[in-house]
This record gives structure tokens, sequence and C-alpha cells, in this order.
């Protein structure tokens, strides 16, 4: 195994090397490989990983629990309803009992704050399926899904359109700078991610020789892109927002029009899901021959399973 990753947490994509984030893309493929030619695994027999979930799932849940099954692991369903997290008890001491029961620990839910807490003190790896700020296992997954496409990362443009500081698009453009991929934004100032991050991934992407454009010109932003990608208007917890926001974000729609505007007729369309079709995308382009979202979907499994055998697995 060329790189050990065996303990070690996945709480935003910032936490891996583009060659650790490499290793995890070529084991993704491996273990790809391995389920769709029917082979059953051992690489988690033993292991049990408690899934906390304050955020309702598709597929995080499903990915986390069909990766460890396939894999010969066993996986805890955890509710906010079915634990005491941050009520009764404090997050430490939740920490502290799970990670003498479980061998991982995989939590989504709002503040990046309480994942961090979890790390600090489960004593075993943890996973961020998802907070406020940050979604790593989506971005390795949409990694995967262009490198099936083109064939690699370096060198290709994806442009993000829509809400430009939410959770999907900060951990695509930390995944882009550090692998290579020129990124772009396209969304109102008010919705710009963080002077901060964007500062951050700009040491990256000088690293990696990728470059990253933050525009409110949305066509600006998808000329010579080879992937569009968008999410919903208004996310978990934002839902109160969502008037405003499709007022606001009308104009940067995923339409034809706007996929035209790549100039690049093999540019592929990407989507997080679920999707509001009809707001941040059309049927029309959801639904084409470049629409990748469903390849997206299933490497959800690929990739998430990757990250428990890399760091908890029989490797």
């Amino acid at each position: 195994m060329p790189f050990n990753l065996k303990g070690r947490h996945l709480l935003t994509m910032k936490d891996y090397t583009p060659a650790e984030i490499g290793y995890l893309l070529r084991l993704s493929f491996d273990l790809k490989a391995k389920k769709r030619a029917g082979v059953k695994g051992n690489l988690l027999e033993g292991k049990s990983v408690a899934l906390i979930f304050e955020k309702p799932s598709t597929r995080t849940r499903c990915a986390f629990v069909v990766a460890c099954y396939d894999e010969g692991g066993h996986a805890e369903y955890l509710s906010k309803n079915d634990i005491h997290l941050g009520a009764k008890e404090d997050i430490k001491d939740t920490a502290r009992v799970l990670g003498r029961m479980f061998d991982g620990i995989q939590f989504r839910g709002f503040k990046q704050s309480v994942v961090e807490e979890l790390a600090a003190y489960a004593g075993v790896p943890v996973w961020n399926g998802l907070t406020d700020e940050y979604h790593p296992t989506q971005s390795l997954a949409d990694l995967m899904t262009i490198m099936e496409e083109f064939g690699g990362l370096e060198g290709l443009k994806l442009a993000y359109v829509g809400d430009g500081r939410n959770n999907v698009a900060n951990s695509l453009m930390i995944a882009c700078s550090k692998m290579g991929v020129d990124f772009a934004i396209g969304s109102p100032s008010s919705l710009f991610p963080s002077e901060k991050l964007v500062s951050e991934c700009q040491e990256f992407a000088s690293e990696s020789g990728s470059e990253i454009v933050i525009t409110e010109d949305p066509y600006e932003a998808v000329r010579g892109a080879d992937a569009v990608y968008t999410d919903v208007w208004a996310s978990m917890g934002e839902e109160s927002k969502l008037a405003e926001r499709i007022e606001l974000l009308r104009p940067y729609q995923v339409n034809a029009k706007l996929m035209e505007a790549t100039e690049n007729s093999h540019a592929i369309f990407l989507h997080c899901l679920p999707a509001v079709k009809g707001n941040e995308v059309t049927e029309e382009v959801f639904e084409s021959r470049n629409s990748r979202v469903f390849d997206q979907a299933e490497n959800r499994l690929h990739t998430i399973k990757a990250v428990m055998v890399a760091t908890i697995g029989k490797l």
C-alpha cells in the first residue's frame, strides 16, 4: 500500500495531499471494478461504524451502509432522536463512548465544529458526511466521475454556478485547486465564497498549476468548461430563504443556453442531488446526454468505501 491512511479523519478535503487524494481515487476505481465483477470483499470484516445523522440523506446513508456490507462490515444508523449528541450529553462524551464501541464514525449535520469535536475526542477515524461548510465525500465522487469521463483531471475546467458559498462549492474549490483542475464560480457577489477559503485555495492552485475564477457572470464562468455543476438554491436549514434565493439566482439556472456557452459539446452536467428541476437546472439539461448525475450518485458508494477501507480497513 503506497499510502498509509490508517487512523486518518476526513473532515475537509484540506486534510489530504494531492497524492493521497489520487490514491483514494485509484482505490475507488479498484473497488468499483470489484463490485461490478460481483466480488464480495472482506476489507472491513469485523469493523463496525456509527452513522450519525442530524440531516436526512439518501446517497450518503445508503453509500455508507452498502459500502460496509460489500466489504464485510456493519453500519449502525443513529438519528438525532436515537442518541443524546449535544443535548443531554456533551459532544465530546458521545465521541468517547462511540469511539470505544465503533471503529469509525460518520457525521452528517449542521455545524463543522461538531464533526471536528467528534474527531478530537473519538479516538477513531471520523468522516464528514456533510456539514454546512463542507461536503468532502461528495467532491471525491465528483472527481471520480470527471476522471471516468475524461480519463484524468489535470488541465480540465469545472464551473460551478449558483450558490457559490455552500458546502459543495467550498469542497469542490479545495479539491479542484489541489488536483490541477481549473475552477470557476458564477454566483451573485452576496453568495461568493469566503475570502479566507479562496486565499487558501489560491495557494493550492499555485502548487498544482490550476486557476480559480470567481465572477458574477455565469456565462463567463462556464466558458471553456468541461463540466458544469450546480446545486439546490437553498441548502438544508435554509428553506426560509428559498423565495429570495429563487429571485436572486434565476439568472444562474443551468439551461441549454448556459451549457452552449461552454463552447464545448462534450461538456458534462453535474449535480450532487436531490435536484429541484425548474430552479437550478432545467429538465432538458438534467435528462440530456451530457448529464452524469447518476454516475455521480453511484460513485458516492465507491469513494466512501475507499475512504473507509483506507482509514480502518485491511489493506
